[in-house]
């Protein structure tokens, strides 16, 4: 759900509201169904849900359902709370996450195990609330990479006419000098190539920004595309990937939406944000690569600023689930045993 203070209940409720949409996928909302119920009631909606008590014993036993709200209700005064970032919006949406990413990391084996989660889409959470509640991660994407013991992820973004893999993600500008390695070059390279096998894209094409204006103007503006770009560009080129740059990142991002290329490695945040929401407001999906579960999640924030107002729009939330519907089943798809080649029928007897 995010945070509850926020839009994600209303978005969560707007999209799931599409039959089509309930129809990829069996869905877990984890969260607070007091909220969701009130949500509802705003937009007209009637309750599709089923709801559980996210700890009681009826969890761990098969659920069929189309849609379960796993319910947080020791959390439900925050249905009285200003919109705005707040210490129980932080405990919430936090314990919500917690409890995500851990039945995602079940085995899987339904029997065992009912609560496995094919993939998590994640609602949008305030970083001011976790800090509130006492919680030091940037976001989502940095808790996920240490509650899944991932050494290497990558924030990226899907959206129809752009894909951009980051280097840095939440770093100040200031400290971004000292962050830009090859290494954190390289990784989105590589992640960002597979990611693109994993959309169905067989011979992918990326290109990389260049740091400093210009890609460096050969050095006169800096030399960390010489430095470290370059060599991170090569690295990549002879594990077989078809990447090129550093370019300017004022240019290539014009022929990326017009098809050159499949994907772009931006060196920090803004840098391949704004072209990004630029071009597909509404429509973009942030993608964690790297993981070991699939991670999606809306590209927009809590917007408390019209929370509660029925002005949120579902876009984003709706190509988030499609994402991760789409990657899931491509994921089990491949991890299926193949079917065994029809007997060849013998010879009649003569």
């Amino acid at each position: 759900m995010g945070d509850p203070a926020g839009i994600g209940p209303e978005v969560i409720i707007k999209a799931l509201a599409d039959r089509e949409i309930r129809s990829l996928a069996r869905y877990c909302i984890y969260g607070l169904n007091e909220i969701l119920t009130y949500e509802a009631d705003g937009q007209e909606i009637d309750p599709f849900w089923y709801r559980v008590q996210h700890d009681s014993a009826r969890t761990h036993r098969a659920i069929t359902e189309n849609v379960v709200v796993l319910d947080f209700d020791e959390y439900d005064g925050m249905i009285h709370v200003l919109r705005q970032p707040s210490k129980s919006g932080g405990l919430a949406s936090k314990a919500f996450v917690e409890e995500a990413i851990a039945d995602a990391m079940l085995p899987a084996d339904p029997a065992h195990h009912p609560r496995k989660l094919d993939a998590i889409v994640t609602g949008p959470i305030s970083k001011q609330s976790w800090h509130m509640a006492g919680f030091n991660w940037p976001g989502h994407t940095e808790l996920l990479t240490h509650r899944t013991r991932t050494k290497r992820s990558v924030m990226a973004f899907v959206s129809p006419r752009l894909r951009v893999a980051l280097a840095t993600n939440h770093e100040p500008l200031n400290k971004l000098r000292d962050l830009i390695t090859i290494g954190r070059v390289f990784d989105p390279i590589d992640l960002g190539h597979q990611a693109c096998l994993d959309l169905g894209i067989e011979a992918p094409r990326l290109a990389v920004c260049g740091f400093n204006p210009h890609a460096g103007e050969g050095g006169q503006f800096g030399d960390e595309e010489k430095r470290l770009i370059e060599p991170a560009i090569e690295v990549a080129r002879n594990n077989g990937i078809n990447v090129t740059g550093p370019y300017p990142a004022d240019t290539v991002f014009i022929d990326a939406a017009s098809g050159k290329y499949d994907l772009i490695v931006a060196l920090y945040h803004d840098q391949g944000l704004i072209p990004v929401k630029l071009l597909g407001w509404d429509k973009a999906v942030n993608w964690t690569l790297g993981l070991p579960i699939i991670r999606t999640s809306p590209d927009h924030g809590t917007a408390f600023d019209i929370a509660g107002k029925n002005k949120a729009s579902e876009g984003s939330m709706v190509a988030s689930i499609q994402l991760a519907t789409q990657l899931a089943t491509r994921r089990l798809a491949a991890a299926a045993p193949p079917e065994a080649a029809p007997a060849e029928e013998s010879e009649p007897a003569a």
